[in-house]
Parts: structure tokens; sequence; C-alpha cells
């Protein structure tokens, strides 16, 4: 494994829920509480509060760690479906705005074992789903993270998904060019929910 897919692994366990080293040297060599059922199901229905229908306005920089300050505005629909009892769910995303159309596709996961999501993304123009980002939720807020290419450099992702109220979802995907010590955002989505 190369230093840089170290340094992100160690950077996920310490940034994961659950995952801190203890400070207390009687708790460093303690074996992790027994996993039950409820543990394994207890993240599993995190995204519960986005499933329905959304109107959505996305705002994203088109070249990303540039130093661009260029943005482009989208406004549509996103869709979010329940699969395995809320274990998973596929979000259908379908936006259009000065610079085009744009359709993504997204399949979440949940892993029990690990208690942690992987989003998994696809662009129509591609067809090609992405690697996923992994994380969790932690007080209405979810963060994942992945490593990454950009134009042939390594890089790191950051996505957050913000529970703002039942009707307001916000979400910011992030790079990191310099291993997690600064980021630059690149996409913004506001999501409000329809009334059927």
């Amino acid at each position: 494994m190369s230093r840089l897919g170290m340094g992100f692994t160690a950077f996920l366990c310490l940034a994961a829920p659950g995952y801190a080293l203890s400070d207390d040297p009687a708790k460093a060599g303690a074996l992790p509480p027994a996993v039950t059922a409820a543990t394994l199901t207890a993240g599993e229905h995190d995204f519960d509060f986005e499933i329905g229908a959304w109107k959505t306005h996305l705002s994203r920089r088109l070249h990303p760690l540039t130093g661009s300050q260029t943005w482009v505005e989208y406004d549509g629909t996103t869709i979010v479906r329940p699969v395995w009892e809320g274990a998973g769910n596929l979000v259908e995303l379908v936006v259009d705005g000065p610079a085009g159309h744009f359709e993504g596709l997204s399949l979440r996961l949940y892993n029990p074992q690990t208690r942690q999501w992987g989003l998994n993304f696809a662009n129509r123009s591609d067809g090609q789903m992405v690697a996923p980002t992994i994380g969790g939720f932690r007080d209405g807020r979810g963060e994942f993270y992945q490593q990454d290419t950009l134009n042939g450099r390594a890089i790191f992702v950051r996505f957050v998904i913000t529970k703002k109220s039942k009707d307001a979802i916000h979400f910011e995907q992030a790079f990191s060019a310099d291993g997690g010590k600064t980021w630059e955002v690149n996409w913004i989505a506001d999501d409000t929910r329809t009334v059927s």
C-alpha cells in the first residue's frame, strides 16, 4: 500500500466513529464490546429522513483544484428510494442549467460489520461507478471519505450531508490535494422536500 493509502486509512480510522484510540492504558488493549443484532442494525436507517422526492439546487465548480472560481448552477429533482428495508437506498438526480443537463445515480449501502455506509456514485454521461466514499452519521451530520485521483494527482474526497430540517438537506463535496490539511469545496446542493 502506498504511503498516501496508509495515511488515508489512518485518517479514516481516526475520523470514523468507534475507531478512536484510547488515552486510557487500561482500555488500550481491551476488546471491543460484543456485537449484537441491535448493534449491527444501529445505523442502517440513517438515511430514512431522505426517502422521498426533493427539489434540488446544485452549484458545481467547473475546474476544481486549479484556482478557478467559475461555478455553474443547475436546478432539478432528486428521488430517493429505499432498498433492503432501509439498509440501502437509490438516489436519482436530474438537473439542468446553463452548463447543460446532468444525471447522477447513487447507490448507498450499509455495512453492518463496520457500521459504515458506502456511497457509490455514477454519472450517466460515462456510466461508470466510482469508488465509494465511506463513513457515517453523527448528530445529524454525515461525513464520507475516499481516496481518488484528479488529472493524475492523488487527492482525498470528502462528502458531507447535513440535515437542516425534516424538509431541507445540504450537501457539500470537497477535494484536498495536501493530505487533508486544506479542503476546496466543488459541489454544493440544497434539497427541499416536495409536497405530495
